[in-house]
């Protein structure tokens, strides 16, 4: 399991030194917070899944109630404790309409993929399942972009995965999240506007923990349970990143 860590550049004095105004200052930073909360969603997900691997993993149980209401319960409680934003009532929170609107899609994306894994998930007399938060993850974010059009993905350099490949922008940050002086706490994001001002990028690292290196730690080149060669990484590694990019209105 991999987790998060963001430091949201300046952005007023950016966008001031860039020529614009005040106003659509507020609307690049709305947008930007948007971003980060999609990301943290997402990442949430991810965590979510991995807190229950041992249940889903569990060959001696059928029915394992890992529905995609106990993960939506699951997952609203682990997003208000990082963002101290309720899902449940989003409507009377005090965020921008983007994030109103798209967190919601993502939150019904997240539970889609949930419920897509029900057969597997419940399978009895069968170990591990494949089900873990990377591959939930990259499915997730897939059919996040496919209904909204918005581009989400997780990424690392290099990725297990060849659909996490990162592309320049993404190399660059994660350069940036991989230098040992870079925060390891407070979910520091990077953020930049682009395409000529028409959209943000956001990126959430994410960082290893203890409860990843079963699968990514040592010894470096030994397969690990989904059969991939662990990468001898540390706690406090880098462990890729939630990458977003949003239009501007």
């Amino acid at each position: 399991m991999k987790r998060r860590g963001v430091i949201r550049t300046g952005l007023f004095a950016i966008f001031l030194g860039s020529g614009l105004s005040p106003a659509a200052a507020l609307t690049d930073s709305e947008t930007v917070e948007a971003g980060r909360l999609l990301a943290v969603l997402h990442d949430s997900g991810r965590v979510t899944v991995g807190a229950n691997q041992k249940l889903i993993n569990d060959p001696d149980k059928g029915d394992k109630g890992f529905t995609p209401q106990a993960f939506e319960k699951q997952v609203t409680e682990k997003f208000k404790e990082r963002t101290k934003v309720n899902l449940a009532d989003l409507k009377n929170e005090r965020v921008s309409e983007t994030a109103k609107k798209l967190l919601p899609q993502l939150l019904d994306v997240m539970k889609q993929t949930v419920a897509d894994y029900q057969p597997v998930i419940n399978r009895q007399g069968v170990g591990f399942k494949g089900f873990i938060p990377a591959t939930f993850g990259t499915q997730a974010a897939a059919k996040f972009r496919a209904k909204t059009g918005v581009y989400l993905k997780q990424t690392q350099n290099p990725p297990r995965n060849p659909k996490n490949m990162p592309d320049d922008f993404e190399m660059k940050v994660l350069a940036r999240f991989a230098d040992p002086t870079y925060p390891r706490q407070g979910e520091k994001i990077i953020s930049e506007t682009v395409d000529g001002g028409k959209a943000v990028r956001v990126m959430l690292p994410l960082f290893m923990l203890k409860g990843c290196l079963p699968c990514h730690g040592e010894p470096k080149g030994e397969k690990d349970i989904s059969g991939y060669l662990r990468e001898g990484a540390k706690e406090g590694d880098l462990a890729g990143a939630i990458s977003v990019k949003v239009p501007l209105k």
